[in-house]
């Protein structure tokens, strides 16, 4: 069994779960009324130091978020200033893979500071970097992401998704914007709202593999997760989009592409009839492209996908699709 950051042959924990652990042992161990009673002396002196030290831990990365926000708050125009805001915007994404120190970072003002200041900022190395911050503190955080969307993030974002000249910059606005409409309905209506669909199909269409890739995946996500959008996005054209795409050269993109393509006709016969037309021609599309990825290994959900919309579309599936797998 794991030791659960004890030391071997009772010595003392040497991390924080460690800690937690002895003192629930401490407190639930059989045949004694009190805590202090199952400590000696040492093990109550070493816990007690810990158990400090544990709490300064917090408070120092409270005081390092404080810091950063002074060194981003500051005006520089030198190669010199730029490199300690990207330190300190570097330093700021470690700190707030911690939920807390996330909610923390947003009531210090950090958030305002990057949305107002760092998402339009000349340099692209900041631009990123405060974009892949956004995201990082809006995961699952309720509060982070209702204090961005407030401020319009999900706006900028977009934004810099559908035009910044900065490959990266695209990708981690990208990022954040999935993070802003995760288990956020009113991140989800402002994505919808500011259009965004049609900012995914564009960034679908560039020539970087992986914004292309990370957007089919972000579509077919909210397609999974709320399928009342299906409506609007063949209102969009979003199949025959979609059908288009899958006529280009051929990549691991597709693989995704055809992913979407499945959620958004699945239990939506809408969907389905617009898969059905003929001028689309998808069903010979499919059973070509199934001939042409079936016996190499690497393609095989393509495949999956492929004989998944025949099935559902067309109700067949090409004949020895099955044979030599």
């Amino acid at each position: 069994m794991a030791d659960r950051g004890q030391g071997r042959d009772g010595q003392h924990p040497h991390n924080l779960q460690g800690l937690l652990h002895m003192a629930i042992e401490a407190g639930t161990e059989p045949g004694t009324t009190h805590q202090t009673e199952q400590l000696s002396e040492e093990r109550r002196q070493w816990l007690q130091q810990a158990m400090s030290s544990a709490f300064a831990g917090q408070v120092d990365e409270v005081q390092q978020m404080k810091e950063c926000l002074q060194e981003l708050s500051t005006e520089t125009s030198d190669g010199d200033g730029d490199e300690k805001k990207q330190q300190a915007l570097e330093l700021l994404a470690d700190l707030c893979e911690n939920l807390d120190n996330a909610a923390d970072f947003c009531k210090l003002g950090g958030m305002e500071l990057l949305v107002t200041r760092y998402l339009s900022c000349p340099e692209a190395s900041l631009r990123w970097r405060a974009a892949d911050l956004i995201g990082i503190c809006s995961q699952n955080v309720a509060f982070v992401q209702e204090a961005a969307l407030c401020l319009g993030a999900m706006n900028k974002h977009l934004q810099l998704l559908d035009f910044d000249s900065c490959e990266t910059v695209r990708i981690k606005a990208l990022f954040a914007i999935s993070c802003l409409v995760r288990e956020q309905e009113a991140g989800l209506a402002e994505f919808v709202k500011l259009d965004g669909f049609s900012v995914l199909m564009r960034a679908m269409q560039s020539d970087i593999l992986k914004l292309k890739i990370k957007s089919a995946f972000l579509l077919q996500n909210i397609l999974t997760s709320h399928p009342a959008h299906k409506g609007t996005l063949c209102s969009m054209g979003m199949v025959q989009q979609l059908v288009s795409l899958l006529r280009t050269e051929h990549s691991p993109f597709h693989e995704h592409v055809l992913c979407a393509l499945c959620s958004l006709v699945s239990d939506f016969p809408q969907g389905v009839a617009e898969c059905q037309a003929p001028e689309l021609a998808l069903e010979e599309l499919l059973k070509e492209r199934c001939q042409l990825v079936q016996k190499q290994e690497e393609f095989q959900e393509e495949l999956e996908y492929c004989e998944r919309l025949l099935k559902i579309c067309f109700q067949d599936i090409p004949e020895d699709n099955g044979m030599d797998r």
